[in-house]
């Protein structure tokens, strides 16, 4: 049955689904919440919990990024941010949150218009490696060639490469563009790469010898993709075609499994449920991470789209304070909004659906059922 939809006579478009529009079916099992795994592994690398922090200035500092590997979680550092463009950016992060909304795309563009410093990327991933937890670093793809050596030197465990958007075959009249495939094949650590939002561009990524791919354009809290560009890909879908990427990927390769990452759209608990019932293996947070007392934002959220020099494609959010990092990932909760204690919704959701796993939890059933929130 086609999911095509006849926008006029010389169009037609596929059906896509967002989180809201899906839910998760219970079954004939359920389970005790202690007795379900919620941990993940991706190469030599094993995690409690199955949330990647987004590599974004409002959430990730050299210190949050050690909170969240002490409970358990992948903090990811923004290479590329206010902790590598300036010695002690913790005035500037304050000013931020203190901007006037009017003023604050330019004023931003401003602060990150100071050059990156490539010792201060050592430097940072270095005070992660002494606490003694797993080391992540993000780049775009546009300064990866420009600064990777910078990040394999300084110990990383695990190197990102995170844009807006990320293919296994850009083309570039003006300069060489970064070969995924052969910069991957010669580096010593697992990479995780993305966004892709479809199946083809999923497994082209996956044939680089990527570890992971991140799955997601532009529908994160603080991005306006949608809006600037016209281009936004539903989770739910998205997530679903790379899962299905990453099916026919291992059967190519005769066994090789890359790791699905949801990237944007999971704001709160039932998003991150949904997010695995689509089939991820982990999701990378925000804004829901911005909430934290501890975050450098503040109570604010952004992304770099937000500070381009030539076209902004994300803003400057408020997202309010929740609680502290540990009440938000395990509690407890004091209100039912889906804010507060994360792992125990997802060890609930498993528990409920009989589930005692999360792999297991990639076969439950969803259904389409569209909410419409009061």
């Amino acid at each position: 049955m086609s999911n095509e939809i006849e926008i006029g006579r010389g169009k037609r478009g596929r059906r896509a689904y967002s989180f809201d529009d899906v839910a998760v079916v219970p079954s004939r099992r359920t389970r005790d919440p202690e007795e379900v795994s919620v941990g993940w592994q991706i190469d030599a690398y094993h995690f409690d919990i199955p949330i990647v922090a987004a590599p974004m200035d409002s959430v990730m500092s050299p210190a949050t990024a050690v909170a969240i590997g002490r409970h358990g979680g992948l903090g990811v550092l923004d290479l590329e941010g206010l902790w590598t463009r300036y010695e002690d950016p913790t005035a500037l992060l304050a000013e931020i949150a203190e901007l006037d909304p009017a003023r604050a795309t330019s004023r931003m563009q401003e602060i990150y218009a100071a050059p990156i410093i490539p010792e201060l990327i050592t430097q940072r991933l270095q005070e992660v490696r002494a606490s003694g937890v797993t080391v992540a670093g993000a780049l775009s793809p546009q300064r990866t060639q420009q600064y990777w050596k910078h990040v394999v030197d300084a110990g990383v465990d695990l190197f990102v490469i995170r844009g807006t958007t990320v293919s296994a075959e850009h083309v570039s009249g003006r300069a060489e563009p970064l070969n995924l495939k052969r910069f991957i094949y010669e580096l010593d650590v697992p990479v995780i790469v993305g966004g892709a939002s479809t199946y083809t561009a999923a497994l082209h990524l996956m044939r680089t010898g990527a570890a992971g791919v991140l799955v997601g354009f532009g529908g994160g809290a603080a991005h306006t993709t949608r809006l600037s560009l016209g281009i936004h890909a539903p989770m739910a879908s998205a997530v679903a075609d790379v899962a299905a990427a990453r099916r026919d990927y291992l059967d190519e390769s005769g066994g090789r499994y890359v790791h699905v990452i949801a990237d944007g759209g999971v704001g709160r608990s039932g998003d991150l449920v949904k997010a695995v019932a689509c089939g991820c293996d982990a999701v990378m947070l925000g804004a829901a991470l911005a909430r934290a007392e501890e975050a450098p934002g503040a109570g604010w959220h952004w992304g770099p789209e937000a500070h381009h020099r030539e076209l902004p494609r994300g803003e400057r959010v408020q997202v309010g304070t929740a609680g502290t990092l540990e009440e938000i990932l395990f509690g407890p909760g004091r209100q039912a909004d889906g804010t507060l204690n994360l792992v125990g919704a997802l060890r609930r959701a498993l528990a409920t659906t009989g589930y005692s796993d999360l792999k297991e939890f990639q076969r439950v059933e969803v259904v389409v059922s569209p909410y419409q929130p009061h």
